[in-house]
């Protein structure tokens, strides 16, 4: 076999369909987001980060990076192998007390991240449970779709939202037999929110677990951040959920957040985990101070709900074409991968908006976009510039506009 040729046109199709992705180098600056550099352009101008999932700007908040000094200071760097061998300090210890406080649960475990959280906590359970079924919804993230893969264990895909099909999944399955549903508070690339309580009911009807992923709605809905569960007052209910510290929290590693047994299981038979080395002890220091100041300052979450409601009216009223849903996520549809690069290109360079475009496979062909972040430090004047480009930008590529 020719590899080199293999390779090379592989990525040379990527290119010819416009799904060539582009890392764009973004100098973020310490306790100015969302202001950034983009470090191609040696103009002294910042850009606007529009895209990011540090959804409170905590990744850059003085507060953390104390504390992360702090830490570092005190015990160094790394945290020196896995949970098992040498690996567990008092900042792991003392940060998965903090996360079961925020989502009211008896233990939590902390991954290096929330897809190996997904991955691991999934295929640990799906595999360990003898016979198991997992329904699944259609627009579940790629890491909960691979967990349930590797699980091995039969699988029910259904309908995303639909709480009939679910059923009629689950009626297929005997009652005694083990069962999970995994699904997702936020869906982060349309926006939208979950039945949540409907999908708890039929748990409880067909003996299924519920296994909830709140990546992006943890820290940003809620009376203290513990995501949209919380802030449906359903939280109790759920069995397992899955976080992560990557987002409104601004730094790195996932967890899940359990009863104890089920935290004690995953620990116990997970390989993702067993043989994983523990995240930095000070990244877990900088995470516990995050989720302390996202939890007690509830004018957080208020600003960004402004702010996202904000630039949906003057999107409606530029007749830019979005998801009109509830959430913080905003996904402009452009639907061709070429002329949303080209819009993204277009945003950057000439008017400082940084906005990355998403292709296949994160979204299906045909249904490419921009996605629209905002953070309660984005100012009227930023959201009213961002408007403006996006208005120039979609007549000078002749983009659809909203019917």
């Amino acid at each position: 076999m020719d590899y080199k040729k293999f390779f090379s046109e592989s990525i040379n199709s990527l290119k010819k369909s416009g799904e060539y992705r582009i890392f764009r180098d973004i100098g973020r600056i310490a306790g100015s987001y969302p202001n950034a550099k983009f470090n191609n352009i040696t103009k002294e101008e910042n850009i606007i980060v529009w895209c990011s999932n540090d959804y409170l700007g905590m990744g850059q908040h003085p507060f953390v990076i104390e504390a992360i000094e702090r830490a570092m200071k005190e015990i160094g760097v790394g945290s020196g192998g896995t949970r098992n061998i040498s690996g567990t300090n008092l900042y792991h210890v003392a940060l998965e007390n903090e996360i079961s406080n925020i989502h009211e649960k008896e233990a939590s475990l902390v991954f290096t991240s929330g897809y190996v959280a997904n991955d691991a906590a999934l295929s640990t359970l799906g595999s360990k449970l003898k016979n198991c079924a997992i329904f699944s919804d259609e627009k579940n993230h790629a890491s909960i779709i691979n967990g349930i893969r590797n699980s091995k264990a039969e699988k029910f895909i259904f309908k995303h939202n639909d709480t009939n099909h679910l059923e009629n999944l689950l009626k297929k399955v005997k009652i005694d037999r083990p069962k999970i549903i995994a699904f997702e508070s936020v869906y982060s690339m349309d926006g939208d929110f979950t039945p949540i309580e409907s999908f708890v009911k039929l748990a409880k009807k067909y003996n299924a677990l519920t296994y909830l992923d709140e990546v992006h709605a943890v820290g940003l809905y809620g009376f203290s951040g513990g995501g949209v569960a919380q802030e449906q007052k359903i939280m109790g209910e759920i069995d397992i959920i899955n976080g992560t510290l990557a987002k409104a929290f601004g730094l790195i590693g996932g967890y899940i957040s359990s009863t104890k047994s089920i935290i004690d299981f995953v620990r116990s038979f997970s390989p993702g985990f067993i043989f994983t080395t523990s995240i930095p002890p000070a990244i877990a220091a900088g995470a516990i101070e995050s989720i302390r100041y996202v939890k007690d300052n509830q004018q957080l979450r208020d600003k960004l709900k402004e702010k996202s409601l904000l630039i949906k009216e003057k999107l409606l009223a530029a007749n830019i074409p979005f998801l009109k849903t509830k959430s913080h996520i905003i996904p402009i549809i452009i639907g061709d991968s070429k002329l949303c690069k080209k819009a993204a290109d277009e945003l950057l360079e000439k008017h400082k908006v940084y906005l990355q475009p998403i292709n296949y496979p994160t979204v299906p062909r045909g249904e490419e976009r921009l996605r629209i972040t905002p953070s309660p430090l984005h100012t009227d004047q930023m959201i009213n510039e961002l408007i403006d480009a996006l208005i120039f930008t979609w007549k000078k590529l002749k983009l659809k506009k909203a019917a």
